[in-house]
């Protein structure tokens, strides 16, 4: 992987080219970080709603364009943006077959863990990104493929950062931190930055960052 200081760089090259300067301020760990997964049955419907597919398509919506999937090319994971919801099934069948092959036994040994990854943007740039979809209020950001995928790299570094540091998190049952430090944590299955769902918490964005972990 690049250094920071080059991904940084490139973010400065993109942001002069017109994209927006959204950039990760911290990550964010709580109560609502860890759900167990129990059986196959569940597993394939959070997959289908992080790829925004089957029940879940109402929800590909235009930002849908912003999130970053995770996906495999032979059993190496590979990071991409998608732009069909074809590209997206392609996703979802590669990883149920990865999940075939773990073989997981759904008996605690399967989290969805959830992080937000909260941003900072200056004032006058969010004013312009404020548009109504669907009769509700939201932020969209005009962000290149460059750029969103620096961003991406932003919160995984973060993410590891925290294991590094060895966090305690209030809320959280001693086997929640110690997924937190990826203590006991066998295999990624799945990994999702959703940017196509910007919230807001005491002034401030975020966005979900979803991993789905395999304890050994």
């Amino acid at each position: 992987m690049e250094s920071m200081r080059d991904i940084n760089r490139v973010m400065e090259r993109e942001i002069a080219k017109g994209s927006c300067p959204l950039k990760l301020d911290h990550i964010k760990f709580g109560d609502y970080s860890y759900q167990e997964i129990t059986s196959k049955e569940k597993l394939l419907e959070v997959l289908s709603y992080l790829l925004r597919i089957g029940d879940f398509k109402q929800y590909a919506g235009k930002t849908i364009l912003n999130n970053v999937y995770m996906d495999l090319r032979g059993k190496k994971p590979v990071f991409k943006r998608t732009k069909t919801a074809m590209e997206r099934n392609n996703i979802f069948a590669t990883i149920r077959r990865y999940a075939k092959k773990l073989k997981p036994q759904y008996n605690g040994d399967v989290y969805l863990e959830t992080v937000r990854c909260y941003f900072d943007i200056p004032q006058e740039n969010l004013e312009k990104c404020r548009y109504t979809y669907q009769g509700n209020e939201t932020y969209a950001f005009l962000m290149s493929d460059k750029y969103i995928m620096a961003l991406y790299t932003h919160c995984l570094v973060a993410r590891k950062e925290a294991a590094i540091q060895g966090m305690q998190i209030e809320g959280l049952t001693e086997k929640e931190c110690g997924m937190v430090r990826l203590e006991n944590v066998g295999d990624v299955l799945f990994q999702v930055l959703l940017l196509d769902d910007i919230k807001c918490e005491s002034g401030k964005m975020y966005a979900e960052f979803y991993t789905c972990i395999i304890l050994c």
